[in-house]
C-alpha cells in the first residue's frame, strides 16, 4: 500500500497510486467497488502528512475522531449524570471457581443545571441497567482479574443459561466457566438497557442530554451505536471501582451491531486495554466503500437509528464518505484490535473486514507497534493471525461461538499477559 502523497512508491506501486486525488492509499482495484481509493490515516484534512507519533497524537487522531463523530457515529454529549450502584446479588458460582455478581447501576440527569438554575429536563425520570460479572473466585486486590466486557442482546439471563429450544435463533450460553478457568472474569449487560433498540429516542439515555424541547438528536449528535458505547464505558467506571478486577486490562468485545458499538466505545475511551470486533460488518471494520453485502443504503435504510442523520446522506456515495472503517480500527492504536469473521456471513463481508485491519497497520507501525502480519486473508484451516492487529475467519455463519471467545483469550494472553487459569493457546479454526 501506499500513500498518493508520499513520494515514496516505485514500480507497481507508483502505478497503482496513478490518478488518485491527494491523502488517499492506492489500494488494488478488486478490493472496492468505487474509484478514487482510501482515506489515508497518516495523512490530514489539509494533506499534511503524519511523519511521527506526535503528529499522530496531536493532530491527526483527534481530527479522525471528530470526523467520525460528524459522519457516521455522532457526537456523544459530555454532559454529566448522576449515578447509582446497587448491588443486586454476589454469591459463589461455577462450583466455587467464580463469584457472580449483579449490580444495577442508575443513571438520572441531574436536578439542577450547571449554573444552578432548575433543569427543565430534571424530571425525565432515571435509566438503569444490570450488570452481570463473574470473576475468577481467586481474584483479589492483590492479584486482580483482567475482564472482557461485551453486551448482550437478549438478556443476562440468556449469557448464563442459553435460550429456551424452541426460540429462534437458539442462543447457547457464553463460555463463562471455560474464562474464568483460564483467569478471566466476565462483565455483561443487555444493550437494550442503555438504548432499546428502535428508532424512537424518547427512551433510553438520549432524553438525559437533551436541551429542553429536543426530541431526537441533532444531524451530527450520537444515535443507538453512541448509546451504547457510552454505556459500555459507564460499566468500565463501575468495574474500576472493583479492586478484584484488574483496571488496566480491560477488553470490550462484541458481536454484530454490538460489535461496531465495542470498536467505537474503544475509539472514544482508551481505558480499554483491548478491543474485539466479531462479524461487526457494515459500520464496523469492514470497508464501506467495498458495497459488499451490507451496504451504506442498506443498513441506514433499515437501521437509520443506529448512526448520525447525516450517514445516510453516503448511501451509494461511499467514495465521498471522509472516513472509512480502517480508520475506526486505526482510532484503536497501539493497543491490540481484534477482528474476528465467519466464512458464510457474506452479509458483514469477511474480506472486508480483514481489509479494515490490513489498511490500520501503518498507524500501529507509525507508533512502534506490530500491525496485521498478513497481506492476504488466512483460510479457514490455518485462520489466525496473531499480531497485534490480530485476525481470524472460521467456518459458519453469523455468531460469536465458544471457539471465537477461545481465539479472543489467546489474543489477550499474547499482548496483555497469561494470567493465572488454565490458559490453552490453540492455533485450530475457531469452530464451535
Amino acid at each position: 500500500m501506499t500513500s498518493t502523497d508520499s513520494g515514496t512508491g516505485t514500480g507497481a506501486e507508483a502505478e497503482l497510486g496513478a490518478g488518485l486525488p491527494a491523502g488517499r492509499l492506492a489500494v488494488p482495484e478488486a478490493e472496492l467497488s468505487v474509484p478514487g481509493g482510501l482515506p489515508d490515516p497518516l495523512v490530514c484534512a489539509d494533506g499534511a502528512p503524519v511523519r511521527t507519533p506526535a503528529d499522530w497524537w496531536e493532530r491527526r487522531r483527534p481530527e479522525l475522531l471528530a470526523a467520525f463523530e460528524r459522519h457516521v457515529y455522532g457526537r456523544t454529549p459530555e454532559g454529566a449524570v448522576e449515578v447509582g450502584a446497587q448491588v443486586l446479588a454476589e454469591d459463589a458460582a461455577l462450583d466455587g471457581r467464580a463469584t457472580r455478581v449483579e449490580t444495577r447501576l442508575t443513571f438520572r440527569r441531574p436536578a439542577v443545571g450547571a449554573a444552578g438554575a432548575p433543569d427543565s429536563q430534571g424530571s425525565q425520570g432515571s435509566v438503569a441497567a444490570t450488570v452481570l460479572t463473574y470473576l475468577p473466585a481467586s481474584a483479589s486486590a492483590g492479584s486482580p482479574a483482567p475482564v472482557f466486557l461485551a453486551l448482550n442482546f437478549r438478556g443476562n439471563d440468556v449469557v448464563e443459561n442459553g435460550s429456551a429450544d424452541h426460540t429462534e435463533p437458539v442462543q447457547p450460553p457464553w463460555p463463562l466457566a471455560e474464562l474464568v478457568d483460564r483467569g478471566y472474569g466476565v462483565a455483561t449487560a443487555c444493550y437494550q438497557d442503555f438504548d432499546p433498540d428502535v428508532d424512537d429516542f424518547g427512551n433510553g439515555v438520549h432524553p438525559l442530554f437533551y436541551a429542553p424541547g429536543q426530541n431526537r438528536p441533532g444531524e451530527h449528535e450520537w444515535g443507538a451505536l453512541g448509546a451504547w458505547a457510552w454505556g459500555l464505558s459507564r460499566i468500565l467506571d463501575h468495574l474500576r471501582e472493583d479492586r478484584r478486577v484488574d483496571a488496566a486490562r480491560v477488553i470490550v468485545a462484541g458481536h454484530s451491531r454490538l460489535g461496531k458499538a465495542a470498536m467505537w466505545a474503544a475509539a472514544l475511551d482508551e481505558r480499554f486495554a483491548m478491543a474485539v470486533s466479531n462479524n461487526s460488518g457494515c459500520g464496523g471494520v469492514a470497508l464501506s466503500r467495498r458495497r459488499v453485502g451490507e451496504t451504506v443504503e442498506a443498513i441506514t435504510s433499515r437501521f437509520p437509528h443506529w448512526f448520525c442523520p447525516a450517514f445516510a446522506a453516503y448511501a451509494g456515495r461511499e467514495e465521498t464518505l471522509p472516513v472509512d472503517q480502517h480508520e475506526l480500527v486505526a482510532l484503536v492504536a497501539p493497543r491490540p484490535a481484534y477482528v474476528a469473521s465467519a466464512e458464510e456471513d457474506t452479509w458483514a463481508d469477511p474480506y472486508g473486514e480483514f481489509l479494515g485491519a490490513k489498511y490500520a497497520s501503518p498507524v500501529y507501525e507509525l507508533l512502534g507497534a506490530e500491525g496485521l502480519a498478513a497481506t492476504e486473508q488466512p483460510s479457514v484451516d490455518r485462520p489466525v493471525v496473531p499480531s497485534r492487529v490480530g485476525y481470524h475467519i472460521r467456518p459458519g455463519g453469523h455468531a460469536m461461538t465458544d471457539g471465537d471467545w477461545a481465539r479472543f483469550a489467546d489474543a489477550a494472553d499474547r499482548h496483555l499477559g497469561k494470567v493465572s487459569g488454565r490458559p490453552t493457546d490453540r492455533s485450530g479454526p475457531a469452530g464451535g
